[in-house]
């Protein structure tokens, strides 16, 4: 998923870093609204936390592997504006320190995982949260769906700037089929991380995680009524 150098072309790696850029700093304006004094520290430990487990690697199929993206499970946390800013500070350490995703290619990695993987992951994980029972024991629920669907959805972010501009010869269609099958695969796994962590930060600190405050005080009001 983190993008080499040389892989698209960079005049549209280009329009990516601008593109991303504008997305952060929507993000970061609309962060200082959304965490406070008892919600900023988890900001930062979700950060920490999400930079740890992506050094993780777990097998998938036919010598391939994967990792957490993260996406859903910071904005389940810590709401989207703030996992956006997560997972940027993420990918940009990864790139600088380990070579993770190559400089040039910073713009176009931001767009897939903190921008589409994050909102995207986190509109679903509404969807299915309005389907789902008022209740606690649903949000690791919608977190396992979203955070499925939610890595393919990534991937296929990367399809489109493979299509618009690749430096390789290799069909579309042909990268497409094995970017969405593949990270289908990988999406199981972040699935299950996320509802996990999600699950055990809701039976410790429920009042933290964003995804359940945003209902939970209207199930108190329905209650007193």
């Amino acid at each position: 998923m983190h993008i080499p150098d040389g892989f698209i072309n960079l005049p549209v790696s280009l329009i990516f870093i601008a593109l991303s850029a504008l997305g952060v700093l929507a993000c970061l304006k609309g962060a200082r609204a959304q965490l406070d004094d008892k919600t900023a520290p988890l900001a930062g430990l979700v950060t920490v936390f999400i930079f740890a487990v992506q050094m993780i690697n777990f097998p998938v199929a036919a010598g391939t592997s994967g990792h957490l993206l993260g996406g859903v499970l910071a904005a389940v946390l810590v709401g989207p504006y703030a996992a956006t800013l997560s997972i940027t500070i993420v990918l940009i350490l990864q790139a600088l320190l380990f070579a993770d995703g190559g400089l040039t290619a910073v713009g176009l990695n931001l767009f897939n995982l903190s921008l589409v993987g994050v909102w995207g992951g986190y509109a679903i994980f509404l969807l299915a949260r309005r389907f789902l029972p008022k209740k606690k024991s649903s949000i690791p629920i919608a977190c396992l769906v979203a955070a499925f669907i939610q890595v393919p959805l990534a991937a296929s972010g990367f399809v489109l700037q493979y299509a618009i501009g690749a430096e390789s010869t290799i069909p579309v269609a042909t990268v497409a089929t094995a970017m969405i099958s593949t990270h289908i695969l990988i999406g199981i796994g972040e699935a299950l991380i996320t509802a996990l962590t999600v699950s055990a930060v809701l039976a410790s600190r429920s009042d933290l995680v964003f995804g359940w405050r945003q209902i939970a005080p209207q199930l108190k009001i329905g209650a007193k009524s």
